[in-house]
């Protein structure tokens, strides 16, 4: 049970952030859903409740692309494989079909159900570490891509989170997030005047 390096494991409020900011526009959703639009005023039926989740999905949408845009360094990996499975991200629009049924942000009943049913996603998440397949990433332009690839002499296999497309053979930056998930932070330019 116990784990031999924390490290790599995504903490547990930057993963919660993460996976809220993936149904950040599911909750805007819900706020224009909440609009009593009346001729000369539009106005929430229940101000509150729309405008803590604005708050939240605006803060941790941009706290989580500002994050992923500031990740830089990593170690210099040569790519052998390299698969797209950004189609993993539409798992994400299974709760989406939540902003077709009539959903009261006063109805409490409802919510808590909703949390519940996300509490159980988070959780799934958290445990497979796949909290990076983010539809919010993905609309920024962020691919997931299966990857193999050496360092050294190692051969490593697993799940990079980049903006630009990974070539076979080609050289790149790999920060690890977790055991199965790295992030491609640059690639290496190749130098033609030095020869294996």
């Amino acid at each position: 049970m116990t784990n031999p390096d924390p490290s790599l494991r995504l903490r547990l409020f930057a993963s919660l952030l993460i996976f809220i900011s993936g149904y950040s526009p599911l909750l805007l959703i819900l706020v224009i859903k909440d609009i009593h639009a009346q001729p000369q005023d539009l106005s929430f039926n229940h101000p509150y409740g729309s405008l803590s989740l604005l708050a939240i999905a605006v803060v941790s949408a941009f706290t989580v692309l500002a994050a992923a845009k500031g990740l830089n360094g990593g170690l210099p990996v040569k790519v052998t494989k390299a698969s797209n499975k950004s189609g993993d991200m539409f798992g994400y629009t299974i709760p989406y079909m939540l902003s077709f049924i009539k959903l009261d942000v006063d109805d409490w009943q409802m919510m808590v159900s909703v949390g519940i049913f996300l509490a159980m996603m988070f959780a799934i998440a958290y445990r497979t570490q796949t909290v990076f397949v983010n539809p919010v990433l993905a609309l920024r332009g962020y691919m997931l891509i299966d990857c193999t690839f050496t360092h050294g002499d190692d051969e490593s296999q697993a799940v990079v989170l980049t903006r630009f497309p990974l070539k076979i053979n080609g050289n790149y930056k790999f920060e690890r997030l977790s055991y199965y998930l790295y992030a491609a932070t640059e690639p290496i330019a190749e130098n033609p005047s030095k020869e294996g």
